[in-house]
C-alpha cells in the first residue's frame, strides 16, 4: 500500500505533456471542494534529478498553488522500467 507524504509544490516538476492537462474549470472546482474542508486525493509523483516529477493530479497541484498552499499530499511511486 502506498503512503502519502508531504511535499514541497516548489519541488515539484510538471513535464509539458502534464500541463497541457490543465483545465481551469477543474481547479476552481477543486478550490471550491478544498475551502469547504473537502479531503483532497493526493498527487502521485517520482524522484527524478533532484526533484520530484509530476505524473498524475495537475490541477489538484495547481489548486494548491491558487490557495497558497506550500505542500501537498503525494504518493511518491517508482519510475517504469524499460
Amino acid at each position: 500500500m502506498l503512503k502519502t507524504a508531504p511535499i514541497k509544490i516548489a519541488e515539484i516538476y510538471v513535464p509539458t505533456d502534464r500541463r497541457k492537462e490543465i483545465k481551469q474549470s477543474e481547479i476552481d472546482t477543486i478550490v471550491a471542494e478544498m475551502m469547504d474542508g473537502a479531503q483532497r486525493k493526493p498527487v502521485r509523483v517520482r524522484e527524478g534529478k533532484g526533484r520530484y516529477v509530476l505524473i498524475e493530479g495537475v490541477n489538484r497541484l495547481e489548486a494548491c498553488k491558487t490557495v497558497g498552499d506550500e505542500t501537498i499530499p503525494a504518493y511518491i511511486v517508482q519510475a517504469r522500467k524499460f
